[in-house]
């Protein structure tokens, strides 16, 4: 409940009813698109300045490993699962939905943090770029192996290529500044915090606010996509969040990752992605259908994340690694 009274969780619970009462009110795409880029440089610092205070250890090390094991092991548990009730192409492409991560709900979960004051590892945001495109590349090759299978020999289908695909996936603009910001934070260290503090701090919740005001209108707007949908693909995107995190939460355990590590790797295995991997999938599997993948990502996990899925997550991993 406490969750709830967060000013940016209720400028999103906000945004959500403004949507659901069909309210003109927007936000400029040019203008959502610039809150984006400001929270990921603002994170991408943050975690420099954090990761030059904690130095490269074998605790870091081994966050990033689970961080990409977690990124293969959730896609492929997802396909087998979805295979079940979905054909080839919709299982793929909402399984690297589901193996992907939110850089929003990221982000939220670091204010949860902060604002609780649970130290966290600056790395988490180095592993969330590791974990975004893993699961984009599963997907592409479990496309190409059922277009093969269902190939009828009426001349030859132009391959999607994997390196294509990995080169689109780093050199993102989004993930460039990410991983750029985390340089300069990593280089300037104490001095070059202080000097971003009005930028990287004192305007941080704001923005964030803003942003989230404008992810609860697309939300409410996008869950009109779920109208139709199997109540087995509903409960999948309800159930498999928690499912994931409980997975980053024992592999967390096996190497004794801290209360903040341990919440930030079950948040990234929780979420979902409705940004890039829906923008790849849409190009890399054009018989996937959309409404299936970004409905259920955007319309069910984003929001249950964001109100429900990060306290929760913290609470459980309070309770199991103490803190």
């Amino acid at each position: 409940m406490q969750n709830l009274l967060d000013p940016a969780i209720l400028f999103f619970v906000f945004g959500l009813l403004a949507g659901f009462l069909r309210s003109n009110l927007e936000i400029p795409p040019q203008i959502a698109r610039f809150l984006s880029l400001y929270l990921l440089m603002a994170l991408g610092l943050k975690g420099g300045f954090a990761l030059r205070a904690s130095g490269l250890t074998p605790d870091v090390l081994a966050s990033l490993a689970i961080a990409v094991l977690l990124a293969l092991v959730v896609p492929a548990l997802g396909y087998l699962l979805l295979r079940r009730f979905l054909d080839g192409f919709d299982a793929a492409a909402l399984a690297a939905t589901y193996g992907s991560v939110s850089a929003v709900t990221f982000i939220t979960a670091v204010q949860f943090l902060e604002q609780h004051q649970v130290p966290y590892g600056g790395h988490l945001a180095a592993a969330m770029a590791l974990m975004e495109s893993p699961a984009i590349v599963m997907a592409v090759v479990l496309a190409n192996w059922t277009r093969r299978r269902r190939s009828d020999g009426g001349g030859p289908r132009p391959a999607f290529s994997v390196s294509k695909v990995l080169h689109e996936s780093f050199t993102d603009g989004a993930q460039l500044l990410l991983l750029g910001a985390m340089v300069v934070g990593v280089l300037t260290g104490e001095a070059g915090e202080r000097a971003m503090q009005p930028f990287s701090g004192d305007l941080f919740k704001g923005m964030l606010s803003f942003f989230l005001l404008d992810m609860g209108l697309l939300a409410a707007r996008n869950m009109g996509e779920l109208r139709g949908k199997s109540f087995g693909l509903v409960a999948y995107a309800l159930l498999a969040p928690p499912l994931h995190a409980a997975l980053a939460l024992a592999c967390s355990g096996a190497i004794g990752l801290s209360l903040g590590d341990t919440t930030l790797l079950m948040v990234l295995a929780a979420s979902a992605s409705y940004i890039a991997v829906p923008a790849v999938i849409r190009q890399a599997i054009p018989e996937a259908n959309p409404s299936i993948y970004f409905g259920l990502s955007l319309g069910l996990t984003f929001p249950f994340n964001i109100l429900v899925g990060i306290p929760l997550y913290h609470a459980v991993a309070a309770r199991v690694v103490g803190g």
